[in-house]
């Protein structure tokens, strides 16, 4: 039974280390892109098309705000795109370049602007969505040289389904891409070829308009047609790889994604690997013509849910996905009847309390009981120190009489931990709490608190709900860690997103009250025992 106490310190501190491991990587760890387009090899495309412009695109960068250093989108490039046709509703911009391609999308929205200004989403030097490549190289190269022409150079989404045709006249055929366009932002794409030629079309490089130092994943994915998914990360892409039969591909960054999909049709999608490891994805052309889907924005729960369900497939939690869609889509319903995101990340948090209550009342219990019986433990122990075979017989004989439980305190924890693992990366990825108010100075849960008041707090209540905590720890070291960990948790907390703090906060707000009534009860336990025993 020492064998068993020692154990549960053993964990106990185990998981404090590993939270603490877990939380300064993620605040120190980034995938810097490093993408060099001169380094493409591929077998069903040639190395990424200078512009068909001769011009080097003006690129300039936002400066960086001091109140939101570590969660804005900040360093976005802003560029000035040559442009063919520009696509306009009251969301989003694109712009159409003489490659044919959607060379750059602005979104207009508040919530996603930058100092001011609207967001780009896309790299000017990376590869577009919707360029085309030839599987013959000097068909490509003519390609390249050659502008397209459209018949409209200003669209406006008053009402959806306005058309933009694209066509370029090739020597060896003429290619004519008729693009349908939404006021959600998904668009129909309609691919013909004069004469039938081999060809692959791409969802481009993925956005650039994160370029925070968490830990997010970047990358590309493919939605299998068994239901599975594929990502391939950034710097995780080798060679070329080929998905047949898929229901979508998509290139994503931490709130953005440009996606190619249809569900009726499946897709043939390859990747090639292009700079440091990082994919590139391709859908196969189909000739004479071809119709297809896309769609370029926020990875919005209610926008790809109204396109199509399993577009949502498309969001991407990073290790605990499997935890964090179902807490998103509480979280999500929750915000659909209360309207505020931040009061909603309060009611889940309680649900996820009153869930957990039955196990959190028993080990909070056993370590009331363990508290208790600390002297008579010691005495034990002092008595069969040379026994340790009779000392754990005894030891477990008095657990037993007292209904004490020495690993009983640990649960509770070890299933928290999870949970707080998956709302961390629900509230680094979900491109909903961008822009969300809870209430007062809180003006973005996505961010940081700009004046520190949640971290505090929650240190704060950390430090409270230790001094009401029985605590069995004999070891200095253990008990030393203990103390500092309100402050360490503090520093730790004082740039994660103030959503994920008001849930930590609050959570041990309820710890503290559910710990008043534990201990409530058991010194009505205490009471009823003592005059059990007199009679």
């Amino acid at each position: 039974m020492e064998q068993q106490q020692d154990l549960q310190k053993r964990l106990l501190l185990a998981l404090v280390l590993s939270f603490a491991v877990f939380i300064l990587f993620n605040m120190f760890s980034q995938k810097a892109p490093n993408i060099d387009n001169n380094s493409t090899k591929t077998q069903v495309a040639q190395q990424t098309p200078n512009s068909i412009s001769t011009q080097t695109p003006n690129v300039t960068k936002q400066p960086s705000s001091a109140s939101s250093v570590s969660t804005s989108a900040g360093d976005a490039p802003v560029t000035n795109i040559e442009s063919i046709a520009t696509v306009k509703s009251d969301r989003f911009v694109y712009s159409i370049d003489k490659a044919g391609r959607i060379a750059q999308v602005k979104l207009l929205e508040d919530k996603y602007k930058y100092n001011g200004k609207p967001l780009e989403l896309f790299n000017p030097k990376w590869v577009k969505p919707l360029e085309i490549r030839f599987t013959n190289e000097a068909f490509t190269k003519e390609a390249q040289q050659t502008p397209y022409s459209a018949d409209n150079a200003n669209v406006t989404l008053d009402q959806d389904g306005e058309k933009l045709v694209l066509i370029q006249k090739l020597s060896f055929t003429t290619i004519t891409k008729v693009i349908t366009f939404y006021k959600d932002g998904h668009y129909d794409l309609d691919i013909k070829l004069s004469k039938p030629e081999p060809y692959f079309i791409t969802t481009g490089q993925r956005p650039d308009a994160d370029h925070t130092r968490y830990m997010v994943v970047h990358g590309a994915m493919v939605r299998n047609s068994n239901g599975t998914t594929k990502i391939i990360e950034d710097g995780d892409a080798e060679g070329v790889q080929s998905f047949p039969n898929a229901k979508f591909t998509a290139s994503f960054d931490r709130y953005y994604t440009s996606i190619l999909y249809d569900f009726k049709n499946l897709l043939n999608v390859s990747y090639v690997t292009i700079g440091d490891g990082n994919p590139l994805m391709f859908v196969e052309g189909r000739t004479p013509s071809m119709t297809l889907h896309g769609y370029i924005g926020p990875k919005e729960y209610n926008i790809l849910h109204s396109i199509e369900p399993e577009l949502t497939e498309a969001i991407e939690y990073g290790w605990f996905t499997f935890l964090s869609k179902p807490l998103f889509k509480v979280l999500h319903w929750l915000d659909n009847h209360i309207g505020n995101w931040g009061w909603s990340i309060i009611i889940l948090t309680l649900l996820i309390k009153l869930l957990l209550f039955p196990l959190s009342y028993k080990g909070m219990m056993s370590m009331q009981k363990l508290k208790d019986l600390s002297p008579k433990m010691k005495e034990i122990k002092e008595r069969y120190k040379g026994d340790s075979q009779k000392m754990n017989m005894k030891m477990m004989e008095l657990y037993k009489k007292h209904g004490a439980n020495p690993m009983g305190g640990c649960l509770p924890m070890l299933l928290q931990i999870p949970v707080f693992f998956a709302l961390y990366r629900v509230f680094l990825n979900a491109v909903e709490l961008q822009g969300a108010p809870w209430i007062l100075w809180i003006r973005d849960l996505s961010q940081q608190d700009p004046y520190f008041v949640l971290p505090i707090l929650m240190g704060a209540s950390m430090w409270f709900q230790q001094k009401i905590t029985p605590n069995t720890m004999t070891d200095p070291m253990q008990q030393k860690i203990f103390q500092w960990l309100p402050v360490v948790m503090t520093m730790f907390f004082l740039t994660f997103p103030a959503g994920l703090v008001l849930y930590w906060l609050v959570n041990n707000i309820f710890t503290i009250a559910q710990q008043y009534v534990i201990n409530r009860a058991y010194e009505k336990h205490k009471a009823a025992q003592k005059i059990e025993n007199k009679k």
